[in-house]
């Protein structure tokens, strides 16, 4: 009983180690970004594929509630990811979450808080990540997005091939 529970707690500080360090990852990017780009400056990695572009999204994903009223969106974003985080974090502490979907809870809290901060502090969320090619172009996004996108992907293969997610 004290292994089980010891391991608990360890997977408990390994989850929250993976949220800290996808925000610490996120935050310290965007510091990057906004110390040495201007807005919509454009710096190719691999031409005609990937660029780094400082762009600034008051919407969520691929800018959905770009136009809507500013306070509606903070009120809307801000209440969606406490109530996320309150959910996610609730997930991560049950006994019965399995260590692969905790890793994917632990990824979304962290995406969650770093996008969160980012409306908190500016009331827009900084994305700088662009792949591109020919005609092919992919809304410019984020670590914290990365993270969710990833997090969301694991619980779909989870789910996908009969795993318990432990949700």
């Amino acid at each position: 009983m004290a292994r089980a529970q010891g391991r608990g707690v360890s997977l408990r500080i390994i989850f929250a180690l993976i949220a800290l360090l996808v925000l610490a990852a996120d935050q310290l990017s965007k510091l990057y970004i906004r110390a040495h780009f201007q807005p919509y400056a454009m710096l190719p990695i691999i031409p005609n594929w990937l660029d780094l572009t400082y762009t600034l999204n008051p919407g969520a994903a691929f800018s959905l509630f770009a136009t809507m009223p500013a306070q509606f969106r903070r009120v809307f974003f801000v209440a969606l990811s406490a109530g996320a985080m309150v959910v996610l974090m609730g997930l991560l502490v049950r006994r019965s979450t399995s260590p692969a979907s905790g890793v994917a809870f632990a990824l979304i809290l962290g995406g969650t808080v770093g996008n969160l901060i980012d409306r908190l502090v500016r009331g827009t969320v900084i994305d700088f990540i662009y792949f591109h090619h020919a005609s092919f172009s992919y809304p410019v996004f984020n670590i914290a997005d990365s993270a969710i996108t990833l997090g969301v992907g694991v619980i779909i293969v989870l789910t996908s091939f009969g795993s318990s997610t432990g949700a």
